[in-house]
Parts: structure tokens; sequence; C-alpha cells
């Protein structure tokens, strides 16, 4: 059988990106999304930033099993900005995907995602996802987003949600980010529209675990706090430039949260 160029590139390795910490009674599960993907030409690279409970255990008796699986260990416990950042210079896959230790994925979102891009030729998309609390149960809260996120849309708003993210890194290249403790994913993404926009694939391929513990920013106040960071350090833009993309993301966020984030 001879193969085209879309189809050898459809083939190639997807690198999913999962940084941990004391995650021992979620990350089971998320492992399990990514070993029943109808795509199997991938590498789960999975850093624990020391954890303190049996996260290492539970991750070592899958890569026992499954040399698809690595486990890297921080020499000291240093935020999901330096394991992702590690995560990504040992990546060996063309594609880059990202899964965070307490999230999971359907089964077809590897394969759905890679047509996507591929019949496209898209170097960076997203898609939706839905909300479960922390016992795996629907919370009925489905997300989606725009059609084509650019350089303003991206630095307007954050659109796609991490669990959704995937890129062409040998397009795109090897991405490191600045050590900030929130919104490290976001400011990954800022970076990658820097070579190409994001494209919106409308189909929901993640559950995206809703936790009490979250470091994820709550409420205005807090968004403004994990925003100026995100722009004046990890994108560092000037503090005028920074307060006001600052007011932008709050705006933008309530208009994401009005039209694009549905409750059953």
């Amino acid at each position: 059988m001879k193969f085209t160029d879309s189809h050898k590139k459809s083939l190639e390795q997807v690198s999913i990106i999962t940084p941990s910490y004391n995650c021992g009674c979620f990350i089971a599960e998320t492992i399990r999304s990514v070993l029943a993907q109808t795509y199997s030409n991938w590498e789960m690279i999975i850093v624990d930033d020391c954890s303190t409970d049996n996260t290492e255990s539970i991750v070592k008796a899958f890569a026992d099993t499954d040399p698809r699986i690595r486990y890297i260990r921080n020499e000291k416990n240093s935020g999901a900005a330096v394991s992702r950042n590690l995560a990504l210079k040992e990546a060996k896959g063309r594609w880059i995907a990202f899964l965070d230790s307490d999230d999971l994925w359907k089964p077809e979102k590897l394969e759905r995602q890679i047509q996507y891009m591929v019949e496209n030729d898209y170097h960076f998309s997203y898609h939706e996802y839905d909300e479960i609390d922390e016992n795996s149960k629907s919370l009925g809260i489905h997300v989606s987003g725009i059609r084509k996120v650019g350089k303003w849309g991206m630095y307007s708003c954050c659109w796609p949600g991490c669990l959704t993210v995937m890129y062409d890194r040998e397009y795109v290249g090897l991405i490191q980010i600045e050590d900030i403790k929130k919104n490290n994913d976001t400011a990954l993404w800022l970076k990658v529209v820097e070579k190409c926009p994001c494209y919106f694939l409308p189909i929901n391929l993640a559950s995206y675990r809703r936790r009490k513990c979250s470091i994820t920013p709550d409420g205005i106040w807090g968004k403004v706090k994990a925003h100026y960071p995100l722009f004046h350090i990890a994108s560092r833009l000037s503090p005028v430039c920074s307060w006001f993309l600052v007011g932008i993301n709050v705006i933008c966020g309530i208009y994401k949260k009005l039209f694009y984030v549905h409750r059953s």
C-alpha cells in the first residue's frame, strides 16, 4: 500500500504532556482514558512534581506494562510551568497534546483531532469539552469556542481548555515558558499563536474535572491576580499593556461565559 504525505503525517506520534502533583486518586482514570484512545501512536510523559501521595506507584504500575507511558519525577517541587517545560523537552512526537492528571479524554479524541488538523492543514487546534466533578459525574456544563483564534483573540481571552489543545511541533518548534504559578498553560498558547492561529473543532472530546482544591483562579479578582503575571512576566509586556489586557480578559471572560459556556 502506498501512503500519501497526509496519511503519513496522520500516523505520526503524539506526545501527551501531563504534569502531576498529588493526583493519586484521579491519575489512574486519566491514564486509562489515554489507553482507551482509538489512535495508538502516542507517548504519555507524566512529570511528577514531588507528590507526597501514591502517584508514583500508580503511574509506575502502568508504565511497567506499557512503555508508551513515561514517568519523570522532579528533583524538587517546582510547579506546573517547570513540569510542562521538562515534558516538552522530553517529547519525541510530532503532535503535542496536553492532559492534566485529573482530566479525561473521550476515546476518539486523538484520532478526530489529528484528522481535523491534517485534512485542513492546521498546525494548532482545540475543541469542545464538558465538566465533571470529583466523582466523575457530569456537572451539566458544556464549553465551546470560536472558529479561529488569532493573536489578538488569544491575548483577549483564553479560548482553549488545556485538555483540548494540540499543535504541530515540527511547525511550531520547542516552546518553553516562564515560571508563573497560574495560567502557565495560557502562556504556552500565547507563544504558539505567534506561529499559527488556533482552529476550533466543534466536537466534545474531553472532560475537565472541577475540583475544590483547584488552583484555577476563580472570580474577577482571582483572574486579575492571575492574568497580570501572564502578560507582564510570561509575555514580557509593559505594566500598562499588561493591565490593559487584564481588563480586556475580564470583559471577554464574561462574554465567553454568557455565550460559549452552556448549562443543562
